[in-house]
């Protein structure tokens, strides 16, 4: 007999970390503000072994439209704009011996509307992720019904079921809209 209230737990979970790893990739998509989320991915070659960009230098944000990065080490420099260069976020590093600066330029209007179907293709992955989770659990419950739990607590759990799917996938759409508007705001 399976326990219904660990089930559900579980399930929210599940639904939970979907939704945070659609926060963690919108915030790496770069809307036109600089954001030191886009580096998160950098990985730098620092004496012999891979490692965050935020492990070998001080990443900031002057101002909206520039990040700067200060390594620790000055030789570290190369490596960080190869590091940079070799990574998806599509920015040229400019260097001045001390610090990289990294200059965000403003979206096109095409480009923006690109950024939103990026971003709605990765948030459609996470609501499919909520569904595939809520149908797993639905069997289980069905199973757990024909192995003995009472039809009622079956279908209260079912109805608890759907009140979290129809949160979490709220939440994804409210993350949706959010970032939609960050990006189409000039």
């Amino acid at each position: 007999m399976i326990d219904v209230k660990s089930t559900l737990q579980g399930a929210e979970e599940r639904m939970q970390m979907a939704t945070t790893f659609l926060e963690e990739q919108l915030n790496r998509i770069r809307a036109g503000r600089a954001n030191v989320a886009i580096l998160d991915g950098v990985m730098v070659s620092s004496y012999g072994s891979m490692v965050p960009l935020n492990q070998v230098a001080n990443v900031s944000v002057p101002d909206a439209r520039t990040i700067a990065i200060k390594p620790w080490d000055r030789k570290a420099i190369r490596d960080i704009e190869k590091a940079i260069m070799d990574s998806d976020v599509g920015i040229t590093p400019e260097n001045n011996g001390e610090i990289i600066r990294l200059g965000i330029p403003q979206p096109t209007e095409e480009r923006r509307r690109d950024l939103v179907k990026q971003c709605n293709k990765i948030g459609e992955k996470s609501k499919i992720e909520v569904r595939n989770v809520r149908s797993e659990i639905k069997d289980k419950l069905k199973k757990a019904i024909k192995d003995g739990l009472s039809e009622d607590a079956g279908k209260d759990a079912e109805n608890e079921l759907q009140k979290i799917h129809d949160k979490f996938i709220k939440q994804v759409d409210n993350l949706l809209e959010d970032k939609t508007k960050e990006i189409m705001t000039v």
